[in-house]
């Protein structure tokens, strides 16, 4: 064996052997003509000590040594002498004396040490991808994802269900992002689509009796990218069936609950908290609020209808809405600057015409350039409704239910950061249920499904479906932590009929909907069970556990924000001859 241990295991009862390590040179030091090595490997550091009794080519082979050269070392376990114990790794207590070194592989000069407490720009780790994941923070978050998915599977193995996989190449659909297509060569003019999930197949598996199925599932979008986004990505897939929405929230609650205490060894107390998505988006502005501070936005259009302020009134006489949050002691932290520097944020990010803000002094009066526009008694209506006191920072938007909803969310997350409000080390879920079934394209004048098309509406809401549209709502789910979508669900309708009123709703024609989802109409009609399921963004959720701020750091080999591999050099251009096998011609831009 090129190794009998491994880099983080030995210890002082050790002591005496004699071992073979193998792994990465960390770094080499020369004190008065003793050589020390760092040895390294995903496992840890232990220390090699390299004496003049090695011989002198030995000796002066290890001398040449530079970072990241492989080795492998035959030595003895020493304990290291009294004083120099190294209480920062699990191997300080001991040395291994070298007896025999062989370089295993030569490194040449890499553009940064995986060990050194400085990252890189992320176009270097990308580009150099193979070191970057020597770094000992890459090494922790892949392990957490291998243990986070272990948990997840042994779970669900202990709750009777199935592991099946399901197809990458399928049927290309409409609603939802747009498909990543891959030509057929043997159906010249046909294309497949990369799956955006198993929806459904595993719909398809649960007409055909499989009960209970989950799939560690690789799926594809492609879509606009950010920080916890990726063009393919990895979501533990469920479907039920005979299940209502309680029963997917406590199976997924008890998951949670699981992964809390197996991976992170702290306890979840059950139930976890719910909320309706229109109290989520008339407190937080956000159908995935983060709840680890308060900053709850106040709706202020009823008072803004009775104030002499024409922004405010305009806004509320039209069917707008006044909103604010109190930032809490913040007044002396943002100075006019900072106040510019937030306002220029919300025109830029949020399509707003911008923010209105007070403070409040320390005599508790309102100041701020548009306190001018109100009268007294107006102002200390505004203090009342906002709970407001001396050193408040009150930010207020004046527009649509959705511009107020972005910009206030924004601000409130944002200033929950610079102001430190948030306790990283929390984990706070909650369940948003009962979203609205539709809504409303401006664009394409028509509905479009809120979570998929397959999703059911309540029951007491079918009627709903041949009158008032927008008035129903779904069966459907999201579990959030942190401020997080970590997954979301809904029941799926199991009647025929049903499902193709809602095809219709949104737009579709009984050819289109025979054309796209004929195979899905056939199933229901031989006999569907109710059934409903949930995905989990893998992904998404090791950010969250291992307490990382980029989903890109919990993904082996990620995309760049322009869904490209800077390593490989993916996406890139192909032979004539490979383009001529599959029909296709490019077209020049």
């Amino acid at each position: 064996m090129l190794r009998t241990s491994t880099c983080g295991q030995l210890r002082r009862n050790d002591s005496g052997n004699t071992v073979t390590l193998a792994g990465w040179v960390d770094s080499l030091r020369d004190h008065s003509g003793v050589l020390f090595i760092n040895l390294r490997d995903r496992y840890g550091i232990t220390q090699i000590t390299i004496t003049s009794d090695i011989g002198d080519e030995l000796f002066q082979l290890v001398r040449s040594l530079h970072n990241e050269d492989v080795i492998q070392v035959v030595g003895v376990v020493q304990q290291r002498p009294e004083g120099i114990v190294n209480t920062k790794i699990a191997t300080g207590e001991i040395e291994v004396k070298a007896a025999h070194v062989t370089v295993l592989s030569r490194s040449a000069v890499v553009p940064f040490l995986p060990a050194s407490p400085e990252t890189p720009s992320e176009e270097t780790r990308l580009k150099y991808r193979f070191l970057d994941l020597r770094r000992p923070a890459m090494q922790r978050t892949l392990e957490l994802r291998s243990r986070m998915t272990k948990v997840m599977r042994d779970y669900f193995h202990e709750n009777n269900f199935n592991e099946i996989e399901t197809p990458m190449l399928g049927k290309s659909t409409p609603e939802g992002a747009r498909d990543y297509l891959v030509p057929s060569r043997v159906n010249p003019g046909t294309f497949y689509a990369l799956p955006q999930s198993p929806q459904l197949y595993k719909q398809i598996l649960m007409i055909a009796g499989y009960d209970r199925y989950i799939q560690v599932a690789r799926c594809f979008r492609d879509e606009d990218l950010r920080a916890d986004r990726q063009p393919e990505f990895t979501q533990l897939d469920l479907e039920m069936s005979f299940v209502e929405m309680e029963d997917i929230i406590e199976i997924m609650s008890g998951l949670v609950k699981r992964l809390m205490n197996d991976v992170l060894g702290r306890d979840l107390k059950l139930p976890i908290p719910r909320m309706e998505y229109a109290e989520a988006m008339e407190r937080f502005g956000h159908d995935a609020p983060d709840l680890r501070f308060a900053m709850e936005l106040v709706d202020l259009t009823e008072l803004a209808k009775t104030v002499e302020f024409r922004v405010f009134r305009g806004v509320a006489d039209s069917g707008g809405r006044v909103r604010a949050i109190n930032a809490k002691a913040a007044a002396e932290k943002y100075s006019r600057k900072d106040i510019d520097t937030l306002n220029q944020w919300v025109i830029d990010n949020f399509g707003a015409k911008g923010v209105a803000w007070l403070k409040v002094d320390g005599d508790g009066n309102l100041t701020g350039p548009i306190a001018k526009n109100f009268k007294p008694e107006e102002l200390a209506a505004i203090k009342s409704k906002l709970v407001a006191e001396p050193n408040d920072f009150l930010l207020f938007s004046a527009d649509t239910f959705e511009t107020t909803s972005r910009v206030l969310n924004g601000l409130r997350r944002r200033l929950a950061a610079e102001l430190k409000l948030i306790d990283p080390n929390e984990m706070n879920f909650c369940w948003i249920v009962h979203f609205p079934m539709f809504d409303w394209d401006d664009e394409e004048k028509r509905y479009v499904a809120m979570h998929h098309p397959f999703t059911a509406p309540l029951n007491e809401h079918l009627h709903y479906l041949d009158s008032e549209p927008r008035q129903i709502k779904a069966q459907a789910y999201d579990l959030v932590l942190n401020g997080f979508e970590v997954g979301g669900g809904t029941i799926r309708i199991h009647d025929g009929a049903v499902q193709e009123k809602v095809f219709n709703l949104l737009g579709m024609t009984p050819e289109t909907c025979r054309q796209m989802f004929g195979f899905l109409l056939d199933a229901l009609s031989f006999g569907a069970p109710p059934h409903g399921g949930i995905a989990l963004g893998l992904d998404r959720l090791v950010m969250l556990f291992a307490g990382c701020d980029n989903i890109r750091d919990c993904i082996a080999f990620p995309k760049t924000m322009k869904a490209s591999d800077l390593m490989t050099g993916a996406p890139d251009v192909v032979a004539a001859k490979q383009l001529d096998e599959l029909h296709i011609a490019t077209k020049k831009t």
